[in-house]
């Protein structure tokens, strides 16, 4: 027991009794310790902050991948559409 639950058993003793006193003051810490393991359950520790940023990192380096794909598609297609649109061009001149 802590200063602070023999304080509040020591007051509950004399109004209570002894065993309820007691039964209460474990109920109590037990709460409190329920309490913080949830509480320490939702905070980020630092391995959980690093493994994000590698996360992070790993879909930097694929979301370049893809704009470079991409990129490289659009030059071809682009490619493609002005190559279609010059030859027609020219069987139209040359009608």
């Amino acid at each position: 027991m802590t200063v602070t639950t023999i304080d509040l058993y020591n007051v509950l003793k004399g109004k209570l009794g002894e065993t309820e006193a007691k039964v209460f003051v474990e109920f109590v810490e037990e709460k409190v310790k329920d309490q913080l393991n949830q509480e320490m359950n939702t905070f980020a520790t630092k391995g959980d902050i690093a493994d994000l940023r590698e996360n992070i990192r790993e879909l930097d380096v694929r979301i370049e991948k893809v704009k470079a794909d991409m990129i490289k598609w659009m030059f071809i297609f682009w490619v493609g559409q002005v190559s279609v649109t010059i030859a027609l061009l020219l069987l139209l001149i040359k009608s």
